[in-house]
């Protein structure tokens, strides 16, 4: 059977209650140019730029990992990172699905492609922290980010099957989602895998690649990415990786935040996973320079100062805790809520 491709919409797909051709959405992307509300805008542009002659998108990367940069992808590519989403999590035609996500990034596209592809039913609202606020609407996939799944918790029952995306779920939002009927997961992936690569559910600590990916590593330990349908270049990440076998890896964390303090390598997110659920705060952990150790260790906390009670760092090994503690009134941030660690650091 030959794949979908990214010329046709589903004759199941439905946007907001109502079935829409390829004509039909090209209308509804001039209407929100002209008289949508903000958030609608982008959504009229990327509709158009779907329905054009081009084979490609030209689409911005978030930022989070460095200069956010315009990267070309290929329709057809994303047309099978959505085959490959719902052969994953067992989407089906007719199914009910929620977008809820800025639809400038790479993941609020994806939701509209899988739905035109998969034959969707899919809801639309405003990208903001209460996706879910007065909707008591039973729906089978939502996609979001931590922050939309916290303000979410009360109507998350609700929903059948939930991927987390867009930055790490802390300990303390995995607790409370795992007392929901939910099937929750979070998802591992960037613009340049066209959204995720990857998922687990919460409270396992393996990802498991999606169709046709497979997975290895480099000389430093980083993730590299075979995905021959979604990228013709193999993807090579700076994401320490602990390899299970060719389609399993544990995120241990990202090389290019690795601490050298006095020779021993520190690694912010491990450190950060320990202190989770004991700082109300957002808060992580970078070096600074020092002439004994070469980097030494800092907490950096949002907020007002405060004394930190000594038991928050009590599961900390001697190398570490914090040899200095710092508070930022308001971290430096990607759109889309991603903390720019570099950027922030750079304030003190």
């Amino acid at each position: 059977m030959s794949s979908p491709t990214y010329h046709n919409v589903h004759n199941s797909f439905k946007l907001d209650g109502f079935h829409l051709n390829k004509e039909d959405l090209c209308r509804v992307a001039y209407s929100f140019i002209k008289e949508g509300e903000d958030f609608e805008k982008p959504v009229g542009d990327f509709l158009l730029d779907w329905f054009d002659d081009n084979s490609f998108i030209d689409m911005q990367t978030s930022g989070s990992t460095g200069v956010p940069k315009m990267i070309r992808i290929s329709k057809q590519a994303m047309v099978e990172s959505a085959i490959a989403t719902g052969d994953f999590f067992d989407i089906h035609s007719g199914d009910k699905v929620l977008q809820c996500l800025p639809v400038k990034y790479i993941a609020g596209k994806l939701m509209f492609i899988r739905a035109f592809i998969l034959g969707l039913e899919m809801d639309f609202v405003a990208p903001n922290a209460t996706p879910l606020y007065n909707n008591d609407t039973v729906y089978d996939f939502i996609a979001m980010v931590p922050l939309q799944a916290k303000h979410s918790l009360k109507e998350l029952k609700n929903v059948k099957k939930l991927i987390i995306g867009g930055s790490m779920i802390s300990k303390s939002l995995e607790k409370q989602l795992l007392k929901l009927p939910t099937e929750v997961y979070e998802t591992y992936g960037m613009t340049e895998t066209i959204t995720h690569i990857a998922a687990k559910r919460i409270g396992e600590k393996a990802f498991t690649v999606l169709p046709n990916v497979t997975i290895s590593y480099d000389d430093k330990n980083c993730l590299v990415i075979h995905a021959p349908r979604i990228s013709e270049e193999i993807i090579v990440t700076n994401d320490l990786v602990e390899l299970l076998n060719e389609n399993q890896f544990v995120f241990i964390g990202r090389f290019d935040n690795i601490i050298n303090s006095g020779g021993i390598k520190l690694i912010p997110e491990q450190i950060e996973g320990k202190l989770s659920g004991k700082i109300e705060s957002r808060y992580f952990v970078s070096g600074k320079p020092d002439e004994e150790l070469g980097e030494k260790l800092i907490l950096i906390v949002e907020g007002e100062k405060h004394d930190l009670d000594p038991v928050v760092f009590e599961e900390l090994d001697k190398y570490e805790k914090p040899k200095e503690i710092h508070f930022i009134a308001k971290f430096v941030e990607t759109e889309n809520g991603k903390i720019k660690r570099k950027e922030t650091v750079d304030l003190l």
